[in-house]
């Protein structure tokens, strides 16, 4: 058997893919159930993050398990098959164990360093060992996996190279400033109190901030979150709960809002938030590509005919959209470019008079846009527009930080003036360029030297049993021995009896002592695993025997309760 690794990342995949193919709780216990009931995995184990979902197995075949995982993964997904895999990335053998190390020291993260992630990998583990599907192979590496992000963190400076995806967030929030004097006195509504959600909001107890709001479907997951910050002698902050049905209300209260839930649609949608900067200010809070106004759509161009026409549905629903503007081309790579020029030209769109329309022929022409858009199908994943050169946007009034996956907090918010909204997909596009502390090379080090040892360590383990069997059997030639001469010698008083028995096992293991030390050292080696076959024949061991020693040996891995 060997370790197989198959998922999607924020490396691999832009944050649409990711955020459908997002995984709730119940999804992934599902999907462990059926990678373990899969022919080609015996063990399984899902690791699930704001920005990654990974699915890890024990496979016999490599193309065959590859093909399983994926297609698992699509289905449960619910991304088809041929979508997702472009995004997907696989590892295997001591690449996976690399991956996995690399993961849980940071230097997979999206932001470099950030130690959050090992608390996830701590409850991957934890829910595979609940449903029994990880046997000796997956706890070894997940468990592994956290010693070595330990290490990185304790022994090297790589929490210097990178912050928290919460600290990171808000200092985005703070535009670079001191987060610290940026929060002070600010009122926090933090919608969620799982790990993510209790983490912003000690750290937003820490920064000073003068309240703290959280909102919970669960109100008593609420209320539990909101007594623990009042209690933390570190910090005077007072912390209150309320029901997920006054986050409205509260929304209008509060200058920063941190989300991060499982639902799977969206807890705070634009006009939500337009509505709450309206209550405290008392103005619109839609901008439009032309500076701040009052809340009014920009009517769309005409369309002329649909061949060639590379735009999306959502981005024609959106007020404001025209298809000569910086939304319809935003994100495009220079082919869809190309093949969006070619269109407006062949379509015959008048430049000129484009945006000169009746309301009539507006609501007509984006019915008619939206019926073309989804004639096309899939168009490239599309990025927020840059701003207008020259525009000035208001002072933010609220600050939004979204980081649930799939998203909380509709994207339309970037948009509305008096908002600063920062999520996954501005979290990854404002890391890309940060610098990386010259600590992540000796982090790399460590996971090196650490694949290495668990490469060893997992080798020897694999001629344990054969070992194993081997004294088995030479037990059983000794009592066999015993039993013989206790026929031949019927008046062998006990005391002669326990001094031959001792004497005969003492000769066998002295000769058995040399040559399975030295084989366990050989089997550690790269290329050891032959030995297990060459002790097996040498011995003449049978092979059920030593297949039911690893069996016993998977079943108690399996059978033991989270770490």
């Amino acid at each position: 058997m060997s370790l197989l690794v198959v998922g999607l990342s924020h490396r691999s995949a832009p944050v649409s893919v990711l955020e459908r193919a997002s995984l709730s709780a119940d999804a992934q216990l599902k999907l462990l159930q059926d990678t373990v009931a899969a022919e080609p995995a015996a063990e399984a184990a899902v690791l699930a993050t704001c920005n990654r979902i990974e699915l890890y197995a024990d496979v016999d075949k490599f193309h065959a398990g590859v093909a399983e995982l994926s297609t698992l993964l699509a289905q449960h997904s619910g991304v088809g098959l041929d979508e997702l895999t472009p995004y997907l990335y696989v590892h295997y053998e001591d690449r996976a164990v690399h991956h996995l190390f690399s993961v849980a020291c940071g230097l997979d993260s999206m932001v470099v360093g950030e130690g959050q992630v090992l608390g996830q990998i701590k409850d991957s583990l934890a829910r595979a060992q609940e449903l029994h599907t990880a046997g000796r192979l997956l706890n070894d590496l997940f468990q592994q996996g956290l010693r070595v992000g330990k290490r990185a963190h304790s022994e090297t400076g790589i929490d210097r190279a990178g912050q928290s995806l919460v600290t990171f967030g808000l200092e985005q929030l703070a535009a670079g400033g001191d987060v610290r004097a940026w929060a002070r006195g600010k009122t926090a509504l933090v919608i969620g109190a799982g790990s993510m959600s209790s983490l912003a909001a000690a750290t937003l107890a820490r920064a000073g901030v003068a309240e703290i709001v959280v909102a919970n479907r669960t109100f008593d997951r609420a209320e539990r979150l909101a007594r623990t910050l009042t209690e933390d002698e570190g910090t005077d902050v007072p912390a209150r709960a309320v029901p997920m049905e006054s986050v409205p209300a509260e929304l209008t209260r509060a200058d920063i809002a941190v989300s991060c839930t499982g639902a799977t649609g969206l807890v705070l949608t634009a006009e939500a938030v337009a509505a709450a900067v309206e209550g405290r200010t008392g103005a619109p809070a839609v901008l439009d590509e032309q500076g701040p106004s009052a809340v009014r759509a920009l009517p769309p161009t005409s369309l002329g005919t649909d061949d060639g026409c590379p735009l999306d549905l959502p981005a024609a629903q959106q007020p404001g959209f025209s298809v000569l503007g910086e939304a319809a081309v935003a994100g495009m790579d220079a082919a869809t470019l190309e093949q969006h020029a070619a269109w407006v030209d062949n379509a015959g769109v008048d430049r000129r008079t484009a945006v000169r329309r009746t309301p009539e022929a507006d609501a007509e022409l984006i019915t008619a846009l939206a019926a073309t858009a989804a004639t096309v199908g899939r168009i490239p994943e599309r990025r927020m527009p840059e701003p207008v050169a020259g525009l000035v946007r208001p002072e933010p009034v609220l600050f939004l930080l979204d980081l649930a996956m799939p998203r909380d907090v509709d994207a339309a918010a970037h948009r509305l003036a008096g908002v600063r909204l920062v999520d996954i997909e501005s979290l990854a596009e404002a890391s890309a360029d940060a610098p990386m502390a010259s600590d992540v090379d000796q982090v790399r080090r460590i996971v090196g030297d650490e694949v290495a040892a668990f490469g060893a360590a997992q080798r020897a383990a694999h001629i344990t049993p054969t070992v194993v069997a081997l004294r088995m059997m030479a037990a059983d030639v000794v009592a066999n021995e015993i039993a013989r001469l206790e026929g031949r010698l019927p008046g062998l008083d006990d005391k002669h009896r326990a001094e031959i028995t001792q004497t005969v096992k003492r000769v066998v293991d002295k000769l058995l002592h040399a040559p399975t030390v030295r084989v366990k050292q050989l089997a550690a080696e790269p290329g050891g695993a032959g030995y297990a076959d060459a002790l097996r024949t040498l011995f003449d061991l049978d092979p059920e025997t030593v297949a039911s020693v690893s069996r016993a040996d998977d079943s108690t891995e399996k059978n033991r309760g989270p770490a």
